[in-house]
């Protein structure tokens, strides 16, 4: 009996090890920014798991590392430590530097079908498309739009249903909207744009209207001094401190919907990713517009695009090109938009049946794509984090009085080129 049992063992045994075993799952590590409003954590969880129970052959764990910078942070951190995220979503102005850092991968490298590469908006496209490779694809997209309080326009006898569509128009609007206490003290004011966070984005879009491109394309050169540029800060200046249709100083990016949302200010600019927290938390009429322009309407594109790391393997790199072919998928894109207020970024989304009924209900829906065809490719060049740094001091030396608007342009415009001269 010993030793049939053995046999049956045995038999047992050699069966099992001619079985087909079970493929582990391939990790994926994806870093996420949440640098705006809105539940994105929970929709990023659900798309997720959605995926994963679509493919269970592969599990993506993603890591909400804070907004855009802290997230390329954390991944260069990570990366030269040993351990790199296989995919993030960074900002898609960081591609210089991750090109530099030799971080990430072409995206032709690791797909069978180009053609997929052209059915995203173009203007999406611009900023990650370097000597004819392409090292990202447009995700978690944007461009600044105007949003204005209808109410407000209503109570200052202006039509609630027009947006000034020029600087002149904006200025004069604003000023019937400035409201005050018995005291003096301003309780609303006509206009915010915001001095922190992505001062740079702002400062380029008041550029671009003006008539003035902002960098090059080899990302080795900016021209922060160029005269339209500076006019184009003197004029945000002018709006607080010769207009008085915006607060002196400082305006945080982060509260700045706050105060739209409050009503203490009764327009503002911001990107048309706080769309839908905008809709679920205004108690109020708002309407969405394309930005004034001087010269030209515009806006530079913004937010963050989908990168897959070179450390990757082959077979993570593999699953993170699914995984980006399922997020960007025209239904996808399309829940994606109405769920956070992002620009959809394939045309093919917006003729998805959930995005045409939603648009129809909600015609704000469609601003920022339509002002696509102004839009330019956000400020992106070698060394990009210290560039932005050095824009954004200088425009919050100008808004708050410490230096004039030609005096702290010209001091970034040279550290810049110190910075940039190694890239020339």
């Amino acid at each position: 009996m010993r030793i049939f049992g053995r046999i049956i063992l045995a038999a047992a045994i050699t069966t099992l090890a001619i079985l087909p075993r079970p493929a582990s799952a391939v990790d994926l590590t994806m870093y996420y920014p949440v640098a705006v409003g809105g539940a994105v954590t929970k929709i990023i969880d659900d798309l997720v798991d959605r995926f994963q129970k679509e493919n269970p052959d592969i599990k993506v764990t993603a890591v909400y590392a804070g907004n855009y910078t802290d997230t390329m942070t954390k991944a260069m951190t990570a990366m030269k430590g040993g351990q790199p995220p296989q995919l993030s979503v960074l900002l898609s102005t960081d591609v210089f530097t991750l090109i530099d850092e030799n971080a990430i991968v072409p995206i032709e490298d690791l797909v069978a079908d180009k053609a997929w590469l052209k059915e995203f908006y173009p203007a999406f496209m611009a900023n990650g498309q370097i000597n004819g490779k392409t090292w990202s694809i447009p995700f978690q997209r944007s461009t600044i739009v105007l949003y204005w309080n209808k109410d407000a326009f209503k109570e200052a006898g202006l039509d609630p249903e027009k947006a000034p569509a020029s600087w002149d128009e904006m200025t004069e609007i604003a000023k019937k909207l400035v409201k005050k206490d018995p005291s003096g003290n301003v309780t609303r004011w006509g206009v915010e744009i915001p001095t922190t966070g992505y001062a740079y984005w702002m400062l380029q879009a008041l550029a671009i209207e003006n008539g003035q491109k902002l960098m090059n394309d080899a990302g080795n050169e900016v021209y922060l001094t160029a005269p339209k540029t500076v006019a184009a800060l003197n004029y945000w200046v002018d709006l607080s401190r010769k207009h008085g249709v915006m607060p002196t100083g400082t305006i945080d990016w982060a509260t700045l919907r706050t105060d739209f949302l409050e009503g203490k200010t009764a327009m503002m600019w911001h990107t048309t990713g706080n769309l839908t927290a905008v809709k679920d938390g205004a108690k109020f009429n708002f309407g969405v517009a394309m930005l004034p322009s001087k010269e030209r309407r515009g806006s530079p594109t913004g937010g963050g695009n989908l990168y897959i790391f070179k450390g990757a393997s082959p077979e993570q790199q593999k699953a993170a090109v699914k995984f980006v072919l399922w997020m960007t998928a025209p239904e996808r894109a399309a829940e994606w938009s109405i769920k956070t207020g992002y620009v959809a970024v394939t045309p093919a989304a917006y003729k998805t049946s959930a995005m045409e009924s939603y648009a129809k209900s909600f015609p704000a829906a469609t601003v920022a794509r339509d002002q696509l065809v102004h839009a330019v490719a956000e400020l992106s060049v070698h060394e990009n984090g210290r560039i932005y740094k050095f824009v954004n001091d200088a425009v919050q030396g100008a808004v708050t009085g410490a230096q004039k608007p030609d005096e702290a342009l010209a001091a970034a415009q040279q550290q810049a080129d110190r910075v940039l001269r190694a890239y020339k």
